[in-house]
């Protein structure tokens, strides 16, 4: 994303033969919503006079106050590359009440809110997410199956990975629209990708993100493919992952760095890990908010399920990588792409916050293999685990009063009430392994 002006994308508009903007905006579930309008309400966009009915919205306010404005981010100004001729452009919106005030029922908002808090205090973030997704074929109807393009593993090429060139027409799109790629590769699973972006300040990420899932689909479609960043959309190989990479500055300085520690971080550094540990079990629900995503948290399909931290080994919750000075930051290795990524960062930074602030220090780190452990060493050890479902995430996060109070009561109330319904919803069908595995025994 650039540096604009009104006048900026009043002009780029005309000159490239914008026909069509789309003002985006992302409801709580994680759904990228837009309004889509012509080119000459483009002038009333820019002046915060665009309304829509917020009582549609999954989440956001009842009927009877419904009235809502939408503030295009004049930076997020770009031209969508697989429209033709340029005609459609996009802007991200933050979304306002009708008196002129922020919504706090927005996630962009609430992620808003926290890096506001923290730069009181001197604070900036980058974040560098590493997002997954599988390419399936679809049937005669056009409809997804779970049929991979390829039968390919990690790192392989063409033509073992046909794959490959859905990656490379995305990264191109990408590019197109200003993102620095710095990999693309096939990932361990099956018809499973992975293409990372060049870390930003987190506010820039989240809305990278949102942006990159569409283009990630996009691009698949019109290769005949569907993209999907389902955690776990088959039985008996690795999930999809978002990893987190986290750092943390002050006055341009990289503060979880400091080279007389013996792996390298700073007391601030571990006390950010501190604090995400503690609030971790709270914040699973929002990292991991779909019932299918706990079937990737799972032992030996290398998603972390206990609530470690190493410098030397990839399974616990977090990773330390090897990278020291401006290259120092967490991994925080939980989250799925089917989180909204501003509720993600929101909770993930107010947690490690919370541990800064109360100046905590995390247990030792686990440098083996937790996964090889014994329940019995594991308790030794402090190890924890992460929630089992999404009901039991739900507990946690109700019960976390920091997770709770970073969401804010509009989010909270509404987020948990529909991920209620989708826990009953599930636990109430009869699927098709118990008709496989009772039907013609009982």
């Amino acid at each position: 994303m650039g540096t604009y002006t009104k006048e900026d994308i009043l002009k780029i508009a005309k000159e490239k033969g914008v026909r069509f903007v789309r003002l985006q905006f992302t409801d709580n579930l994680g759904t990228l919503k837009n309004v889509a309008i012509s080119a000459s309400q483009l002038e009333k966009a820019l002046n915060n006079q665009c309304m829509f009915d917020g009582s549609s919205i999954e989440g956001f306010v009842r009927i009877e106050e419904s009235d809502m404005k939408l503030y295009p981010d004049l930076n997020s100004f770009a031209l969508f590359p697989w429209r033709e001729n340029n005609s459609v452009a996009r802007l991200i919106c933050d979304v306002y009440k009708p008196d002129g005030t922020p919504f706090n029922g927005s996630p962009r908002q609430i992620l808003k809110n926290v890096l506001a808090e923290a730069a009181e205090m001197g604070y900036t973030f980058n974040v560098g997410p590493e997002l997954e997704f599988f390419l399936f074929k679809k049937d005669e109807d056009g409809n997804p199956t779970t049929t991979t393009v390829d039968d390919a593993s990690y790192f392989d090429m063409g033509p073992v990975d046909p794959g490959e060139n859905v990656r490379r027409d995305i990264v191109l799109t990408l590019e197109q629209m200003g993102y620095e790629i710095e990999a693309s590769h096939h990932e361990c699973a099956r018809g499973q990708h992975e293409i990372d972006f060049k870390y930003g300040d987190a506010l820039t990420t989240a809305d990278r993100v949102m942006t990159f899932k569409l283009a990630v689909k996009t691009i698949a479609n019109n290769h005949g493919l569907y993209a999907t960043f389902m955690p776990k959309p088959i039985y008996g190989i690795a999930g999809s992952g978002m990893h987190l990479n986290l750092s943390m500055s002050k006055d341009g300085q990289n503060i979880f760095y400091d080279p007389d520690d013996k792996i390298g971080l700073s007391k601030t550094a571990y006390s950010f890990i501190a604090g995400i540990m503690e609030h971790v079990k709270g914040m699973t629900a929002v990292l991991n908010p779909l019932v299918n995503s706990y079937k990737r948290l799972v032992p030996e399909f290398e998603a972390p399920v206990y609530i470690a931290w190493s410098a030397q080994n990839r399974s616990p919750l977090i990773r330390v990588p090897a990278a020291r000075g401006k290259g120092t930051r967490i991994e925080l290795r939980s989250a799925d792409p089917s989180a909204n990524p501003y509720l993600a960062l929101a909770v993930a930074i107010a947690a490690g916050m919370d541990g800064v602030k109360r100046s905590l220090t995390p247990p030792p780190a686990v440098d083996g293999n937790i996964y090889a452990m014994t329940a019995a060493l594991r308790k030794k050890h402090h190890i924890g685990n992460l929630p089992r479902t999404l009901q039991d995430a739900l507990i946690e996060l109700q019960k976390d009063r920091l997770v709770c109070d970073t969401l804010g009561p509009h989010i909270l109330d509404k987020y948990v009430e529909a991920k209620q319904v989708e826990w009953h919803d599930y636990t109430t069908r009869v699927h098709q392994w118990e008709v496989d595995n009772y039907l013609g025994k009982y």
